[in-house]
């Protein structure tokens, strides 16, 4: 029997761009689904986000035949408690991104994702020990001056941005020792986030103040959807940097945090002042000036395709 051609490597990366580019404009346009759960509390909508998830992604590993990494992942303790510790990480970071959202400081939000990149190249020089090349060390510091700025401005540090950074830069650095697949990962981190998520679902149900199944059908069906809103991405971003070139996927990274800085300032009408247009111009000199770098170096060291 003839072997299948090999696959065409421009339609693969045309491919890819699709899948990636599907994952973060799914990202950039969150908070409008954040948004329609805003009578919901924060807790409340982050623990039926974690067990819809759970029950959404146990099939896939089924579907996608990855039950046996997903059962060797269980049997191994030491990596139970990595993935415990990044599933806390990934709780939080969802709890205040969702929080944020509904509360007005979505702007706060775009920062924390549009920083976390170089957040990541910090957490890489002091945690792997590796060496900052010149230009990343000027964007650190371009991005670091913004946001001492807009704290000397205010008289307020920009905690939301910093701490959505920060935990999900710590979750990228953690997730970096754990030899896991991104879906078996995020699965099990779902169901170690389970049983209390549905202790406190069954309380908020004895007490007489959840909201599903008490409110309306839509909302139920919102609360619900928390999983394929969650995971769909995930997979679509998994298929997108499994065809594509990290400089590629670095670029595109940056739609996300922009369709969240539209969404505030254009459809949410969150005040943005001459302040916070100053940082946020310091951030996105920063980061023309890292993506040049990465961009170049990459350049240098593999053979290029263009895309």
């Amino acid at each position: 029997m003839n072997a299948e051609p090999p696959a065409n490597p421009r339609s693969e990366s045309i491919y890819g761009v699709m899948y990636a580019g599907l994952a973060f404009l799914i990202w950039g346009l969150g908070p409008m689904y954040w948004k329609a759960l805003g009578s919901v509390p924060a807790m409340e909508i982050i623990t039926h986000r974690v067990v819809w998830s759970f029950l959404f992604l146990l099939p896939l590993i089924v579907l996608q035949r990855k039950w046996k990494e997903f059962v060797d992942v269980l049997k191994n303790y030491r990596m139970l408690l990595i993935l415990l510790l990044t599933a806390l990480c990934v709780g939080g970071n969802w709890f205040l991104y969702v929080w944020a959202v509904n509360h007005e400081f979505l702007l706060q939000a775009s920062l924390g994702y549009y920083i976390n990149p170089l957040v990541n190249v910090v957490l890489g020089m002091l945690f792997l020990r590796e060496r900052l090349r010149m230009p990343q060390i000027l964007a650190v510091l371009l991005a670091a001056s913004g946001v001492m700025y807009l704290t000397i401005y205010y008289g307020e540090f920009p905690w939301i941005a910093l701490t959505l950074a920060l935990s999900f830069g710590f979750y990228g650095l953690i997730r970096k020792i754990a030899p896991v697949g991104s879906l078996v990962g995020l699965t099990i981190e779902t169901m170690l986030l389970s049983p209390p998520a549905v202790i406190y679902l069954v309380y908020l149900n004895f007490q007489g103040s959840g909201s599903i199944f008490h409110v309306s059908y839509t909302l139920d069906l919102l609360l619900i959807g928390c999983a394929p809103i969650t995971a769909v991405p995930l997979l679509f971003f998994t298929l997108g940097a499994k065809r594509i070139y990290l400089s590629t996927l670095g670029l595109m990274q940056y739609i996300g945090p922009s369709g969240m800085f539209l969404l505030a300032v254009v459809f949410y009408d969150e005040p943005f002042s001459e302040a916070q247009l100053r940082t946020f111009a310091l951030i996105w000199t920063a980061l023309v000036i890292y993506s040049t770098d990465s961009i170049i170096y990459f350049r240098r060291n593999i053979n290029y395709r263009p895309v």
